[in-house]
């Protein structure tokens, strides 16, 4: 097996202690990998805040540079990284090399941000400036549903605003993180980033560590919660990027042939374990029959296997707990609706469940009312069009949603009232790192990505000089 190692001042470093990681499609143990202790993370934490004057001094022309060059590097090694990333992770090859691209792209785009010095007054009794300067030590919690692209929806921008990093993988898929470690210690000069991995052991003495300014996660409502409150100990900055419910509402008139693909493809990306996915589907009685029947078919031709294999289109949900949380959710669907498509947990090695369709269900089953994070997708009645609304709307949660109809004024209506960060219209899943993104309500706190983004990983310092 391959050797890896964390990142620490600079260095490649085995760690204190060791864990397995296990490939989700075979459940065999993929690699040894290391695992940190917490004097490992205290000296990530104490080299990445020596690290950081030296680095919010340079230029942010030659920060930008480094992150470029760390960008042009994983294009280089892209293949290499994808592979790992679906033996890992579970995802079809398909995907993980999807993941990959859009992380190159999302890093060269992020970093061609700006900070000007904004001028407030400038008179003849005095001058006002405002600066953006960097907070210190950043730690960066990343989940295993995308854990390269959601690394590069926080590294850039951190590093990009002169702040340095401490970054934690998510236990079940840190291999490919720690080859991206490897990449970076050539690039970043020592402590600037460093990359630490746990067993689950080593987030809350992140969130709480005084000498780390601020925190930027993304993974569920309740460990947000955790995060929020240990933060507040040392009134840390936080970015919270959390779970969703987001609800896709199909308007009479729509075309099912359209609208049927589209929504498939929204709810059951990495096996539906995408927080943005859409997790239930709103269908005008008009048209209900026809999309139930239109997503069985999609759902029925799915080929479900390992990521590797050619032809796959859905891997593996990623780990053990979550198979286990999903087939729960599974077996009350069964007695909430109809199961119309799929249903069935694969019977052979691996976390597998045939992306599942289910028909006649109500809005306080358990697979409407909660998060279901995996592939089912419960699709539910409507006759009035402010009804299907309400109902969307019914929810602590509130990341996305998307609205689906030939009637363009009643379709933008509709969404401009949906309680989300980003709704779409007639689309699902489509962002970048120029438009801002955050949640509403329990889905988090704050925006990731363009210039908002950018000013997340800043203070406001403001210079009024008399005349």
């Amino acid at each position: 097996m391959l050797a890896y190692r964390l990142l620490i001042d600079g260095k490649l470093v085995p760690g204190d202690l060791t864990m397995e990681v296990v490939n989700p499609a075979t459940e065999e143990v993929l690699a040894q990998c290391p695992r940190a202790s917490e004097a490992q993370l205290n000296a990530a934490v104490a080299a990445a805040r020596t690290a950081w004057p030296a680095w919010a001094r340079l230029p942010i022309g030659e920060r930008r540079r480094m992150i470029l060059e760390w960008a042009d590097r994983l294009e280089q090694d892209a293949d290499g990284l994808a592979r790992l990333l679906t033996q890992e992770q579970g995802k079809p090859l398909a995907e993980s090399t999807a993941e990959i691209a859009y992380t190159v792209y999302f890093i060269r785009n992020l970093a061609t941000l700006e900070m000007p010095v904004k001028v407030i007054e400038d008179n003849d009794a005095r001058l006002v400036e405002q600066y953006r300067r960097p907070l210190g030590v950043v730690g960066a919690i990343i989940p295993w549903n995308f854990p390269i692209l959601l690394m590069a929806f926080k590294a850039p921008l951190a590093l990009l605003a002169g702040n340095t990093m401490v970054i934690k993988p998510a236990p079940t898929t840190p291999l490919t993180t720690l080859r991206v470690g490897e990449i970076m210690a050539g690039i970043f000069p020592a402590g600037v980033v460093n990359i630490i991995t746990d067993a689950n052991d080593l987030g809350p003495k992140m969130t709480a560590h005084p000498d780390i300014a601020k925190i930027s996660f993304t993974g569920s409502s309740e460990t947000g919660r955790k995060v929020m409150a240990s933060a507040a100990e040392t009134i840390k900055r936080i970015t919270l990027e959390l779970g969703g419910n987001d609800a896709a509402i199909v308007l009479p008139g729509a075309d099912p042939d359209t609208v049927a693909p589209g929504i498939f493809s929204a709810a059951f990306m990495n096996a539906g374990q995408v927080c943005l996915a859409v997790k239930r589907v709103y269908v005008h009685e008009s048209l209900y029959d026809t999309v139930v029947e239109r997503l069985a078919r999609l759902a029925d031709e799915a080929v479900v296997d390992d990521g590797l294999k050619q032809g796959t289109t859905l891997g593996p949900i990623q780990n053990r707990a979550q198979f286990e949380k999903v087939q729960g959710i599974l077996e009350q669907a069964r007695r909430d609706g109809r199961v119309v498509a799929g249903g069935t947990v694969e019977d052979r090695p691996g976390y597998f469940i045939r992306p599942t369709i289910v028909a006649d269900i109500d809005d306080d089953a358990q697979l409407v009312a909660e998060e279901q994070f995996g592939p089912i997708l419960p699709v539910l009645r409507f006759s009035d069009p402010e009804d299907a609304l309400t109902r969307a709307n019914a929810t602590p949660w509130g990341l996305g949603g998307s609205v689906w109809g030939r009637d363009r004024d009643q379709a933008r209506d509709i969404a401009l009232r949906m309680d989300a960060g980003q709704v779409w219209i007639n689309k699902h899943l489509d962002f970048g790192p120029n438009i801002p993104f955050g949640g509403a309500k329990q889905s988090g706190i704050g925006v990731e990505f363009a210039e908002e983004g950018l000013a997340e990983f800043t203070q406001i310092h403001i210079v009024n000089e008399a005349r």
